[in-house]
């Protein structure tokens, strides 16, 4: 099977996958009978021979002829490209779902069948490499700290979400992870608005979901945790704790189910389970065609790697855990005139379980 990804690593994980280099120019990159190949120019040449790829000189491919013809750089670009795969014999090729529509008009065009199969692309990322699982873990002991700090402020009192935000992306800095600026600091009933980043001062006894996702630079691969505050001063509402104890019921329900071979929409009901007892909508029990704003609203989880969210889904639709797949874990249950409670932790699945990477409390 021939492989074709067209674009520029620091904007394709696709492609940083497979060649994990600080490159921001779009190519070619082919794997084409055993060989891998990329069109990439000069300036990043010595970056991609490094990894064992074989650099396609596109001066060989005509470009001063091209560059001195008056074409655009568009007409450049896709040309290029087509001359790199006949170079290399590709008569057909499996293209990612973001294979660009007009690379993609050109090589058809001159008779290249490019077949689009997300799956292929998503089997090979699923499995991380020792320096994107290293990379994870960085992340996710940043995470940990950072959320260690959130919490010291949160429950002092006193704090704004932007000063909480603030103060945990500089602590991701100092282990080398970046935090990005919308990172979730909701406080009352922020907390209940979806992604809503929070804003404001924080009101003793309010409810606070800290939702954080560090990038490990080095590898460019993410964490994601979540852990819900009271602010400090005076007593939650009493259905914060109903909440709570039913999350925490909710995440006991669905550890023992996660290992290798287990669909992710069995896990997700697993996790549905005590909110729906208690007499919260889920998205499996609410009517068909409605739209759920309030109770346990979301899906369970989500692959984590080279893009916070990715393959697997804990959710409705289908999904086999593998060994190798990092995944999160994260219930919740939200009311529109109070806010909301979300635990959420990091799992690395294996062939009998999983490896917990979160290291983190869960005390509101």
């Amino acid at each position: 099977m021939n492989l074709l990804i067209y674009g520029a690593p620091e904007g394709s994980p696709d492609l940083f996958h497979a060649i994990p280099a600080g490159i921001i120019d779009p190519f070619l990159y082919a794997e084409v009978d055993g060989r891998r190949a990329a069109t990439v120019s000069v300036l990043d040449a010595d970056k991609v021979r490094e990894l064992g790829i074989e650099v396609i000189d596109m001066s060989e491919l005509g470009a001063d002829e091209l560059l001195t013809s008056g074409i655009s750089r568009h007409e450049f670009e896709i040309e290029i490209a087509l001359r790199a795969a006949q170079r290399l014999g590709v008569g057909d090729a499996v293209v990612p779902p973001e294979f660009p529509l007009g690379v993609a008009d050109h090589l058809r065009s001159a008779g290249i069948e490019l077949t689009v199969d997300p799956e292929v692309f998503v089997d090979r990322r699923r499995a991380k490499t020792d320096a994107q699982l290293d990379g994870i873990r960085r992340a996710q002991a940043a995470a940990d700290a950072a959320m260690g700090v959130a919490a010291r402020m949160i429950r002092a009192g006193g704090a704004t979400s932007e000063a909480v935000r603030e103060a945990m992306q500089a602590v991701c800095d100092e282990r080398g992870c970046d935090l990005p600026d919308d990172v979730i600091v909701s406080h009352g009933p922020q907390g209940a608005v979806g992604h809503e980043p929070g804003h404001g001062a924080m009101v003793a006894g309010e409810p606070v979901i800290v939702d954080i996702w560090p990038l490990d630079r080095a590898s460019r691969c993410w964490a994601d945790m979540t852990r819900t505050f009271v602010v400090g001063g005076a007593e939650a509402d009493p259905r914060i704790g109903e909440y709570w104890s039913l999350t925490r019921e909710s995440l006991d329900r669905v550890y023992p189910l996660v290992r290798a071979g287990v669909d992710g929409t069995a896990i997700y009901a697993a996790s549905c389970e005590p909110y729906e007892a208690a007499g919260h909508p889920t998205q499996r029990s609410k009517p068909a065609g409605t739209l759920l704003e309030e109770g346990y609203y979301h899906s369970l989880g989500h692959g984590v790697g080279l893009e916070v969210h990715e393959r697997p889904n804990l959710g409705r639709l289908p999904d086999t855990l593998r060994a190798g797949d990092v995944v999160t874990l994260e219930p919740g249950c939200y009311y529109k005139d109070l806010g909301g409670v979300r635990l959420e932790d990091l799992v690395l699945v294996t062939d009998d379980g999983y490896e917990l990477l979160t290291d983190f409390p869960y005390d509101l």
